[in-house]
């Protein structure tokens, strides 16, 4: 189940006993998580009826306390486990505690809904215990979003806010932003704030709001090189140098070994007409597909990808020769990279 379905069979009070929601993505374990804590009682009914406990400060024994209570002048109650990864579950064969745990999860009380957001990882399926919890309750896993699918996951997003977004604004929120979801989210929710339902998010909104540098960003870096601007790139890997807390190097040369990793399977497509689904990028930027692959052959991208390795390393302290800062570390990776 997604969790816009977990959520919807909430709505229809179609509870389970136990939620297992893990995963490295935190954006859906909260979505979910939030939801139940803020919706599934009413007012009157969480001041009895709803626990909120975090891993790190309690232990097995206290939630399973709390899970085996009666509600009060409620059908249900609710225990909510924060941050579970960090819950001592006590292990399975060899502790009452364990042993205590795994009795529960085999027939756990159907009038307490205990949720276990388990965020940052994987929960070992290998245990007894996850086995448990998927024949008497619900798993929910949340695996993070390939880089390739943030564009829809962006403008599915702004959609069922009621807005509307273009591709190309859409496209520089995911090379800018990341991966991350929830700081995808909370970043569109505050441009939001200060843009009409009748107005199409667009680039310069975007660079507006979001505080990316309209002329200097990882976007306008790629371009230069792409077409082995000189100025342009020396321009932006200065005001990268100046900004560092809002250009981090790891996160420029994250999106550049993106870009290079792309335009190598570029050039390995048979038919470029199907280069954009093949990428995962909009059809607009394949004209800089295009432009790149003429100024790097495959030879030279595979050193440029080399290159992208070799000073990541350099900028973690690794493989330096002396106290180089970030911004001299970029130029000269920035030269090697066109010349």
């Amino acid at each position: 189940m997604t969790a816009a379905e977990i959520i919807k069979d909430i709505k229809a009070r179609k509870f389970k006993p136990v939620y297992l929601l893990h995963g490295e993505e935190a954006y859906y374990i909260d979505q979910v998580t939030d939801y139940i804590e803020d919706k599934l009682l009413n007012d009157a009914e969480k001041g009895f009826n709803q626990t909120v406990l975090y891993g790190k400060d309690t232990d097995m024994a206290t939630v399973l306390g709390a899970a085996k209570r009666y509600p009060m002048m409620s059908d249900y109650q609710v225990v909510i486990v924060k941050e579970a990864q960090d819950l001592k579950w006590g292990k399975e064969d060899s502790s009452k505690e364990g042993e205590f745990a795994l009795n529960y999860f085999e027939k756990p009380l159907p009038s307490t809904i205990l949720v276990l957001a388990y965020k940052y990882a994987n929960f070992d399926k290998r245990k007894k215990i996850y086995k448990a919890i998927s024949k008497s309750g619900l798993i929910f896993q949340s695996d993070p979003v390939r880089d390739y699918k943030l564009v829809p996951w962006i403008e599915e997003f702004v959609k069922e806010k009621g807005y509307r977004i273009d591709q190309q604004a859409s496209a520089l929120m995911a090379e800018y932003l990341g991966t991350d979801l929830s700081k995808i989210a909370n970043e569109i929710e505050k441009l939001m704030l200060n843009v009409s339902k009748e107005v199409t998010i667009n680039t310069d909104l975007v660079q507006k709001n979001i505080g990316i540098s309209k002329e200097y960003n990882v976007f306008e870096l790629q371009k230069a090189l792409a077409i082995r601007d000189v100025l342009k790139c020396n321009k932006i890997i200065n005001y990268f140098a100046s900004n560092p807390k809002a250009n981090p190097t790891v996160m420029v040369l994250a999106n550049l070994g993106g870009y290079f990793t792309k335009l190598l399977k570029y050039h390995y497509i048979p038919n470029k007409a199907d280069a954009a689904s093949a990428l995962g990028v909009p059809p607009f930027f394949i004209k800089d597909y295009e432009v790149a692959a003429r100024n790097y052959n495959t030879g030279k991208v595979f050193q440029v990808i080399g290159l992208l390795r070799e000073y990541d390393l350099k900028s973690k302290g690794l493989d330096s020769t002396g106290n180089v800062d970030d911004g001299e570390l970029l130029k000269e990776l920035v030269f090697k990279i066109i010349h």
